[in-house]
């Protein structure tokens, strides 16, 4: 068998939007680094209405916007502001702890949009779980680009398919974008020890068992798989290797270690965190 889980993508209300959630999910933590999942969109914002994600914290994770369409205005408390578009990656590294925000920008707010996209973390290694904060943002036309057999590849982070993203990462990751065309068969190498398959939209095959919209496949180990295109498809190719420790999660915050996380939420609670310039709302610590 091709599939050791499927995961189907579950409704999340994060205030004003809605999700599919796919990690974590019962019984699949983590698929290589990836740790958090979120499928946004696509959604239509009207007129003078936007997506407002006020500032809040992270901590020991990178999180990874990588938009379909619309777009998302940044701004962390290291000070960075940045507009993100369809094809861009925005990487921002949390280390010790850093705040961030994400907003409609004003000018698509103004006219109305739509916003679709990929929103993940990934887990920082051990070792590096304090590294200082850091932001990177890499445009679409950055990123490895090639054709295989008639599917449109991108290679967003990590290394697949013989290329390599410039986006810098610090434990060995898949995370690959594929446009298939109805019909197209694809093959995944087995060049990462984990992999999970995505459909963003689209239906494709897999080993027999068909994943339709919002369905994640996580993949047996050590084999290539063929992936057949039953419709036009866009696919989401994760993973790398699986961490030696586990990882804890809350909210906002992924640590190797509960007493860290801990830590986090007092610092957060008690206004520890720097602010995020220009943006002086933030999201309350919840309750357990």
């Amino acid at each position: 068998m091709a599939i050791d889980q499927i995961i189907d993508a579950r409704q999340r209300d994060l205030g004003g939007f809605t999700v599919r959630r796919v990690l974590p999910a019962p019984g699949r933590r983590m698929v290589g680094p990836f740790i958090f999942f979120d499928h946004l969109g696509p959604t239509s914002l009207a007129a003078g209405h936007g997506i407002d994600v006020r500032p809040h914290p992270h901590i020991a994770l990178a999180t990874v916007t990588y938009l379909f369409g619309g777009a998302f205005l940044h701004r962390d408390s290291l000070g960075s502001v940045q507009e993100i578009h369809p094809g861009d990656v925005n990487w921002m590294t949390a280390g010790r702890g850093i705040a961030h925000s994400e907003r409609t920008p004003p000018a698509m707010r103004a006219q109305g949009s739509q916003i679709h996209g990929i929103q993940s973390w990934v887990a920082l290694p051990d070792g590096h779980e304090e590294v200082a904060p850091a932001f990177a943002h890499h445009a679409a036309a950055t990123l490895p680009h090639l054709t295989v057999d008639d599917c449109e590849l991108r290679v967003i982070a990590g290394e697949a398919f013989g290329r390599r993203s410039p986006v810098e990462v610090l434990w060995p990751t898949l995370y690959v974008l594929a446009q298939m065309p109805a019909n197209a068969a694809l093959e995944l190498p087995a060049d990462h020890t984990e992999r999970a398959v995505y459909v963003a939209d689209g239906e494709i095959d897999v080993d027999g068992e068909v994943l339709g919209e919002a369905r994640l496949a996580v993949l047996t180990r050590g084999d290539t798989v063929r992936l057949h295109a039953r419709h036009n498809a866009r696919v989401m190719f994760l993973g790398g290797e699986p961490f030696p420790t586990p990882r804890h999660i809350w909210w906002n915050f992924v640590a190797s270690s509960r007493e860290r996380i801990e830590q986090a939420k007092r610092d957060w609670a008690e206004g520890r965190f720097a602010p995020v310039p220009g943006d002086d709302e933030f999201v309350p610590l919840p309750d357990d």
